[in-house]
């Protein structure tokens, strides 16, 4: 019997992840980059196998945030961690998703070990090294290493076609994040959220060059400024803390109104009920998709190209008077979402994905 060993340390892995650990039973390795256990909960989902470090406290994102130094160390620590592990145990296989420093950690460990691996969320690019950093560079050295690539879009399996060596195997399975979606959509609506019922805007966002830029953050703030429906501020703490060293969080606070970082359940109900979305963010620019809201992406570049497609993600580049005119377009009393087909992929990606892995496993 093969054995599978999924290795996950985020909570936007976890999100993706535990729907095909539904579908495929597998060894459960947190390396603790995040603090799970929220989502364990909500979800009803097993718990780890093994915890490879202390996670941060409940509440705190990371255990290094704005710490350079530190997630590096961590993360070598987390090869070496993994690496020891899987020498030991030899699972069949090695599963790991997306593009966090778990995720490259796990790639380079298995490799190491001689031990066959899949990426999950693989051929993702915005073919620019520095946005987003570091993510761009882990995406890649994850697919290097690995001999399974499992895609969610037609235009990813194209970069790995490009890019990738004989003998590595690539399918277009989809993207996991709808199953995810729709299962915290369906026990959203079983319990009471506390969603406006007046039409409203939701804007979050919290990326390295991002809160590192003035003349970025002002121009959010210039964007926001000019959205004529209530628009509520899902902020990260440093974000807020860019804010105010860069004098605009008095200015953004006469505009927005905060809004509790909710858990995924909730948040995605409010996305869900939003008219329109803005964001630095990956897994939300699909998210937007599933549920058919407008994503403005405060960004120059993005990875996820494909949702560029639709007509409902529009890349803002940080040019105002552009996201001003189409924000004017799409809050429009007649304006309604452009007929399309999710480049993503529609539910069922999951099992799409699992049986992938266990047709490779079985002719390995």
């Amino acid at each position: 019997m093969t054995e599978y060993a999924y290795i996950v340390g985020t909570n936007a892995e976890f999100i993706k992840m535990f729907p095909l650990m539904k579908e495929l039973d597998g060894t459960f390795i947190h390396t603790g980059q995040h603090n799970l256990s929220e989502l364990i909960e909500t979800f009803g989902a097993r718990e780890p196998d093994v915890v490879l470090s202390p996670p941060p406290e409940h509440g705190k994102t990371s255990k290094f945030m704005g710490n350079p130094a530190k997630a590096t160390f961590w993360n070598l620590g987390g090869i070496v961690k993994i690496g020891k592990l899987l020498r030991k145990e030899r699972p069949d296989i090695v599963i790991y998703h997306g593009d966090t420093m778990s995720t490259a950690a796990a790639s380079i460990a298995a490799k190491n070990a001689k031990i066959k691996a899949t990426h999950v969320e693989a051929g993702l690019r915005s073919h620019y090294w520095l946005e987003p950093f570091p993510e761009e560079i882990f995406r890649k050295e994850a697919d290097k290493n690995a001999n399974l690539l499992l895609a969610p879009s037609k235009l990813a399996v194209g970069n790995l076609e490009s890019e990738v060596r004989k003998g590595k195997a690539v399918f277009n399975t989809g993207n996991t994040i709808v199953d995810a979606a729709m299962e915290a959509y369906k026990l959203g609506r079983k319990v009471q959220q506390d969603v406006p019922k007046e039409e409203y805007a939701i804007l979050t966002f919290h990326r390295f060059e991002t809160l590192n830029n003035r003349a970025k953050m002002t121009k959010i703030v210039e964007m926001v400024e000019h959205v004529s429906i209530p628009v509520y501020f899902f902020a990260h703490d440093p974000t807020i803390q860019a804010l105010k060293r860069f004098g605009l969080w008095k200015r953004i606070n006469q505009k927005v109104k905060a809004a509790r970082f909710a858990n995924y359940v909730s948040f995605i109900g409010w996305l869900a009920g939003s008219r329109l979305l803005f964001t630095d963010g990956g897994s939300i620019q699909e998210e937007s998709l599933v549920f058919k809201k407008p994503c403005f992406l405060l960004r120059n570049r993005t990875e996820r190209m494909a949702g560029l497609t639709t007509g409902l993600n529009f890349l803002t580049r940080f040019d105002v008077e552009f996201t001003k005119s189409k924000i004017d377009e799409v809050l429009r009393p007649d304006w309604s979402a452009p007929d399309f087909v999710n480049p993503y992929g529609e539910h069922g990606a999951s099992k799409r994905v699992a049986d992938r892995i266990k047709a490779f496993s079985e002719s390995i």
